[in-house]
């Protein structure tokens, strides 16, 4: 991810027409998550049916949490990803051997709320892309989709190459927080709901659309 274009991947996608929505806004990444307590989490029969709809025409990004090898064998197997989301609590151990089993690019996401939160990721080299995304409070059912901002500033200056923003982003300050932190790509996932879990295909395409316009 070192272009001039910013790259962005719609995240939580479950249904057939919201796949097809968002490859035809132009998204460059499609992400599924795999997580049960997640109203966003698809079942493995799912994951194969959009799997293939996905297939060459927009890269497939699997997210879990905390997951084991053997899940993680059948959500491959099921899905075919084109890169893997690590967004749970996962060492920088965890993540090497995660992409050493599987040879696949492996992102890693990052709860932030503080200058030391940011600081910690550079623990994560060994991760292909760092996702910066608003530290979830600690009795929070899930790690991500809240629909939650932090403050953009801490990541001004990061010195990472491959980066991702994320968190409480949507079509109306997603070029504010470009100008902010000048990231390289962008990860919605709330901000493109007409209700929790549910993605509304005009959310989609007007966040694009936003991101497009800068």
């Amino acid at each position: 991810m070192t272009q001039h274009r910013t790259l962005v991947k719609i995240c939580g996608l479950s249904s057939p027409e919201t796949l097809r929505a968002t490859i035809a806004a132009g998204a460059d990444m499609a992400g599924f998550v795999f997580f049960e307590r997640s109203p966003r989490h698809i079942d493995l029969e799912t994951a194969r049916t959009l799997g293939l709809m996905a297939q060459d025409r927009i890269s497939r990004v699997a997210l879990t949490v905390d997951a084991r090898d053997a899940e993680l064998d059948e959500i491959v197997d099921a899905l075919a990803p084109d890169m893997l989301q690590l967004h749970g609590k996962e060492s920088p151990e965890r993540v090497a051997a995660v992409k050493a089993r599987f040879d696949l690019p492996v992102i890693k996401a990052i709860g932030v709320a503080t200058p030391e939160d940011v600081a910690r990721a550079s623990a994560y080299r060994g991760a292909d892309v760092l996702l910066f995304d608003a530290k979830p409070a600690p009795d929070a059912a899930v790690p991500g989709g809240a629909g939650v901002s932090f403050d953009w500033n801490l990541l001004r200056n990061i010195g990472a190459a491959n980066w991702m923003l994320s968190g409480g982003l949507d079509a109306e300050n997603v070029a504010g927080a470009l100008r902010v932190t000048k990231a390289p790509a962008v990860d919605v996932s709330s901000g493109v709901e007409r209700e929790r879990g549910v993605k509304d295909p005009a959310r989609i395409a007007d966040f694009i659309k936003a991101v497009r316009a800068l």
